[in-house]
């Protein structure tokens, strides 16, 4: 029996849903607010920056397809580092990168569900609210994955039906002459195209982030090895076809200086437009899209965990599983535990810009990872990508990597001091527990 059928986990997830999963965490909340932070750094020709992140997102989504398709486990970037370089340490460090990410993330779209979305519907404190959510997250990951993922298909369908909406009304506004196309080639005042490509890549990169939690599900994918690089590849080029039309419409729509820095991008388009749609619609799909991010890397995180200890780098009592549902109950309650725990207290705009700096990091050992592990022949054909297309990846994160700020460096580097911690202490205990040879 091959290792893509060994699992405790059950398989779930078809390809239409995987690509809907892929989908649906690449858009996530944050294109909703993408725009006016954009247009800061590119102004009208946002479509520019767009391309070039869409393009860095694919290299490193090849050497995703081609590690999945090779090894089809649960645990993602963890398991790959552990296969190419065989040091337990920068495993634990890959994946503790991964997690504490996945779970930040998660943090902060549950503050966002809380603020002021929430507030158009019902005035509850964000230190209820938020935690409140992410139980019932928490509460939908455990039933099942089959649940969790058909939720994200119907939350994904409102999600995209939002933006399709932005873009039909730029549509009418322009037809109705009151867009300007010209707006397409402007750039900030004293930038040139190379630097406003550039800084506006590193916001559009953010935006493309969430492919990568696909790798943490795979052992629940049905006929894995067919149907993920179609659904990896599928997803980002449809999510980059959506960015690029919205970006478009915002830009003709208004005026780059105007949208620069603007917290609710979307909504001032519509509302310039001159098409009547209620402030109410785009609040609650709003929320829709702060849900379904949370939701999918909340299950990343828990997937991630139990695989990790699967795997022996983090403890064992993390695989608990139920036994009707197969669903992996202690991972999701610890990593619930701590979202709720960075909810309440965490800095969310520095976790935020942490998020993107430890993901870098998790990118850089999965695509040195394929490379490494060419020499690891299997006996099951699997997706290989050119190999120019994981050098190029390494190239484009460490350009990205050198564009953070020294604050993000020191609060991101103080996090993976933490885990290399976590990590001594674990195997200390775990050497005084084994039993000493006759």
């Amino acid at each position: 029996m091959s290792d893509e059928n060994e699992t405790r986990l059950r398989r779930g997830i078809t390809g239409p849903l995987l690509f809907l999963f892929i989908l649906g965490d690449t858009l996530g909340a944050g294109v909703y607010a993408l725009a006016g932070v954009l247009s800061a750094e590119a102004g009208g020709a946002m479509w520019a920056p767009l391309l070039l992140a869409l393009a860095m997102a694919m290299l490193t989504a090849a050497s995703y397809a081609e590690l999945v398709t090779k090894y089809p486990r649960a645990g993602g970037a963890a398991v790959f580092a552990q296969r190419a370089f065989g040091r337990p340490w920068l495993s634990f460090l890959v994946g503790f990168a991964m997690l504490a990410a996945g779970i930040t993330s998660a943090a902060g779209l549950a503050v966002a569900f809380a603020g002021d979305y929430l507030s158009v519907f019902l005035d509850v404190p964000t230190a209820v609210a938020a935690p409140v959510f992410l139980l019932l997250l928490a509460a939908l990951n455990a039933r099942g994955i089959k649940e969790s993922v058909g939720a994200n298909v119907v939350m994904t369908v409102i999600e995209v039906s939002g933006l399709v909406l932005v873009v039909v009304v730029a549509g009418i506004a322009a037809g109705a002459g009151r867009a300007d196309p010209g707006h397409l080639l402007e750039l900030p005042p004293q930038t040139g195209p190379a630097a406003a490509v550039l800084g506006g890549a590193i916001v559009a990169f953010y935006s493309f982030v969430g492919f990568e939690t696909s790798a943490n599900v795979a052992e629940e994918v049905r006929d894995v090895r067919r149907v993920y690089p179609r659904a990896l590849f599928g997803a980002l080029a449809v999510t980059g076809l959506i960015y690029l039309l919205v970006a478009v419409a915002a830009a003709v729509v208004i005026a780059p200086g105007d949208l620069a820095g603007s917290t609710s991008p979307l909504l001032d388009v519509v509302r310039v437009s001159g098409v009547a749609v209620p402030s109410t619609l785009f609040a609650a799909v709003a929320l829709v899209a702060v849900a379904n991010g949370a939701l999918l890397t909340m299950i990343m995180s828990s997937r991630l965990a139990y695989g990790m200890a699967e795997e022996g780098l983090l403890p064992r009592p993390l695989t608990a599983v139920l036994p009707g549902r197969r669903t992996p109950w202690a991972a999701i309650v610890t990593t619930t535990a701590l979202a709720v725990a960075l909810a309440l207290v965490g800095d969310l705009a520095m976790l935020a810009e942490t998020v993107v700096l430890l993901l870098l990091f998790v990118f850089l050992s999965t695509n040195a990872a394929v490379l490494v592990l060419r020499r690891d022949r299997v006996s099951t054909p699997h997706f290989t990508a050119p190999t120019a297309l994981p050098v190029l990846a390494l190239v484009s994160c460490v350009v990205l990597l050198s564009q953070q700020s020294a604050r993000v460096w020191l609060f991101g580097l103080l996090l993976m001091a933490v885990g290399a911690a976590a990590h001594l202490v674990e195997r200390r205990v775990s050497a005084r527990r084994a039993p000493t040879p006759a």
